[in-house]
């Protein structure tokens, strides 16, 4: 097939099957999901999710997901589970079985012994009076009209819905147990998502130098600007009064020739954004971007002006 057409044809046919696949599944969405995710929460152990084949790979995604969100969860393979896996059950555990069909022999087996260790099992499965949905607490109907595959055999939309119930479960049960962003920093110490959620202006500041004086001529600011990289930080006892801007200088200069003699206190921002220095550097970044500005005064709780905080630096320390 060389249609290049063509083949983005198909490759759009593919994404709207599979996102009918996930607004059927939401529409279907009703109390069972309520009672997995209470079932979830008021666990007193892991929770244990098991399925094969294709299904054992989105159960093992759906574990990484739980684990990574705060609810301890582990991937037990059907047939190791039988072969001395089962060791790893314990009080208070609660199961999450994937199957489409709900027919899988290989799980019959986990089911008897989960079921002789009083484990509640949560089912995933496209047919909600199959063995597996009889066998469980709550099940949760994945079932889906038609795979995206040609020949509607290769899991595809069933996968693709499995794996959003499982996102939905993860989320639902992280926003019960108030999982904070400091939580999930502390789970994901590496990498640049750990950067951003740990690092706190504090880290990136620089430190602000003598304050200007609100009596204090335009001149005065020119050499703030730029050694402070686009901001003057105008104060009275430490305590901020005001910025002047690289943009501020710019368009007075436009309009005022004596501009270099007027007194800042008549041309200065008195009521400037600003952050403190125990905020996450994500939160300027994200003030900065809203605000279309490139630097913040840093002002601890009672006011004081503690430094000055700069996008590029932030770009530079992995915030953004």
């Amino acid at each position: 097939m060389s249609d290049l057409t063509e083949i983005v044809a198909i490759g759009r046919e593919v994404l709207r099957l599979e996102a009918e696949a996930l607004v059927a599944a939401e529409r279907r969405l009703d109390a069972a999901f309520a009672g997995a995710v209470r079932l979830i929460v008021d666990s007193s152990g892991r929770v244990l999710i098991s399925g094969v084949g294709k299904s054992g790979l989105v159960a093992r995604k759906i574990a990484a997901t739980l684990t990574s969100t705060g609810t301890a969860a582990t991937f037990l393979h059907p047939i190791d589970g039988l072969h001395g896996d089962l060791g790893i059950v314990g009080p208070g555990d609660v199961a999450i079985l994937l199957s489409k069909s709900g027919e899988t022999e290989e799980l019959f087996g986990l089911i008897e012994s989960l079921r002789s260790r009083s484990v509640p099992i949560i089912a995933v499965t496209g047919a909600t009076t199959s063995t597996l949905a009889r066998a469980a607490q709550v099940t949760l109907d994945a079932g889906v009209a038609t795979e995206a595959c040609p020949h509607d055999l290769a899991p595809t939309s069933s996968t693709t819905t499995a794996l959003a119930l499982g996102d939905a479960l993860a989320v639902a049960v992280l926003r019960c147990k108030g999982f904070s962003p400091d939580q999930f920093a502390n789970l994901h110490p590496g990498g640049r998502l750990g950067r951003r959620l740990l690092l706190r202006v504090s880290e990136v500041m620089v430190a602000p130098g003598p304050l200007l004086r609100p009596t204090d001529a335009m001149g005065r600011a020119v050499e703030s600007l730029a050694h402070h990289r686009g901001i003057a930080l105008i104060g009275e006892g430490g305590k901020l009064a005001g910025v002047v801007t690289a943009g501020d200088l710019s368009r007075i200069a436009e309009r005022s020739p004596g501009y270099l003699e007027i007194p800042l206190a008549s041309v200065m921002t008195t009521n400037p954004r600003t952050i403190g220095p125990s905020e996450l550097a994500a939160s300027a970044v994200g003030q900065m971007e809203r605000h279309g500005i490139m630097v913040l005064p840093v002002v601890d709780p009672s006011g004081a002006v503690v430094g000055a905080v700069h996008l590029h630096d932030l770009m530079r320390a992995g915030a953004v």
